[in-house]
């Protein structure tokens, strides 16, 4: 097998890694592109190719987020990890580790780890690899990545909220969610959202998004009902999508230009949390982008010229 088919077939593999570990789909196909230069230009023929390649991947992963760290501070408004609508990586024996370690609730709580412990938790808890192979990745001793490993499974189990497991279910109240959103049933609505939820949005300053977190049902219900009346007046749709592996939502125009993705958590049976990303620069790797200040202006005027 020449190099660039065994390039090819690791090619998900490199890519689930780095996007766990950054939380960008842009930034991990620049370091799964990198990586590829650097297998390329050496001469070296490695024993695992798979270990390899991993290893470097995790490398260029960790310095990469260590400058993304102090961009993500001077960040305008709540930040969020890019949604993944497709993830290229498949493995039926640890689906359950795959699915659960890439939901927005698992990347954002990913982000209060170092980027060493946060690789080492990627490398173990996600994907298996034994410490031997984690210390050449990360340029530590084993010891220490045993230490590190337990202190990012801590930090993680401290932080995890507690979802609903029954994915079957998470569907379906998506579904009625989607269905009460688009009518503006504030009755159905009502229904669905839990007593304390909340909603935050990731506009980045280059989209409208709410400038602190909604919470509360009869709040976020406002807030739910005025933006169905704009995808009414504004000539949206809205599809139910799934969002790094968790039922979610996507809203685009109906020239098939994305203004929105949304990320649904649910809990004992209600939704509990919306994450939605507005930022266009976050969603240009799924399709065109729509010009969010404009839809919003169009769907104003509109609304105004009905009533």
């Amino acid at each position: 097998m020449s190099r660039t088919e065994e390039f090819t077939a690791l090619r998900p593999l490199l890519f689930a890694i780095a996007y766990r570990i950054l939380g960008s789909v842009t930034e991990a196909e620049d370091a799964v592109q990198e990586t590829w230069l650097r297998y390329e230009g050496t001469t070296a023929e490695p024993t695992s190719v798979k270990s390899f390649l991993s290893a470097v991947v995790t490398r260029i992963s960790i310095d990469v987020l260590r400058s993304a760290r102090v961009r993500r501070e001077e960040y305008t408004g709540t930040w969020f990890p890019e949604p993944l609508l497709d993830d290229p990586y498949e493995d039926p024996e640890r689906s359950a580790e795959l699915a659960d370690s890439v939901s927005m609730a698992a990347l954002l709580l990913l982000e209060r780890l170092s980027p060493l412990e946060r690789a080492v938790f990627v490398l173990r808890e996600v994907f298996a690899f034994d410490f031997a192979e984690i210390a050449e990745a990360v340029d530590r001793s084993e010891s220490a990545c045993r230490q590190l490993a337990v202190r990012a499974r801590r930090h993680m189990a401290e932080g995890r909220p507690r979802f609903d497991a029954d994915r079957r279910e998470r569907e379906e109240l998506t579904a009625r969610f989607v269905e009460a959103f688009r009518a503006g049933d504030v009755d159905g609505l009502t229904e669905l959202l839990a007593a304390d939820v909340q909603v935050t949005g990731d506009g980045g300053g280059k989209a409208p998004a709410f400038p602190r977190p909604v919470a509360g049902r009869e709040k976020v219900l406002r807030a739910f009902v005025a933006f169905a009346d704009l995808l009414s007046a504004g000539d949206l749709v809205i599809e139910q999508h799934e969002v790094n592996h968790e039922p979610g939502i996507v809203i685009s125009t109906t020239d098939h230009e994305l203004l929105a993705v949304l990320a649904v958590d649910v809990l004992d049976g209600h939704i509990q949390t919306v994450r939605g990303v507005m930022n266009p620069d976050k969603l240009a790797h799924l399709g065109p982008v729509a010009d969010a200040w404009a839809v919003q202006a169009r769907a104003v005027q509109a609304r105004r010229e009905r009533s």
